[in-house]
């Protein structure tokens, strides 16, 4: 009689442990499908902005001369977000015809100066 009261116990705690096992993989699951989403959608928008860099490096090609291009690549080795910011500017500019194709070195270096955060200038009087 022992033996028939211990195994109708055990069955219900059998039926909810395999219905807690039940509930964990399926929140699993779910949250690895989210993950699975994120990442992809990360993937979607990393090759938007690339393609959309790659557009805006073509397009420098025919508005900027090789010495402009040259210090364009410079300076996106020390402020890529600047470089960008420049990019999209000349870009605009020259799609709406109002700059002078190509640009030289001497003018994107008065663009650059006009784009650039302004900075103090310290001077130093002797007294």
């Amino acid at each position: 009689m022992e033996v028939e009261l211990v195994s109708t116990m055990s069955q219900p705690q059998d039926d909810e442990l395999a219905q807690l096992r039940a509930q964990r993989m399926a929140q699993i699951q779910s949250q690895i499908e989210e993950q699975a989403a994120a990442q992809a959608d990360a993937q979607i928008e990393e090759e938007a902005k690339l393609a959309a860099i790659a557009q805006l490096d073509s397009a420098m090609k025919s508005v900027l001369t090789p010495d402009a291009r040259s210090r364009l690549a410079s300076l996106n080795l020390v402020n890529p977000e600047l470089t960008t910011r420049v990019k999209t500017h000349l870009a605009t500019l020259a799609k709406e015809n109002r700059i002078a194709i190509p640009v030289n070195d001497d003018q994107l270096k008065k663009i650059l100066a006009g784009l650039s955060e302004s900075k103090r200038e310290t001077k130093i009087r002797r007294i």
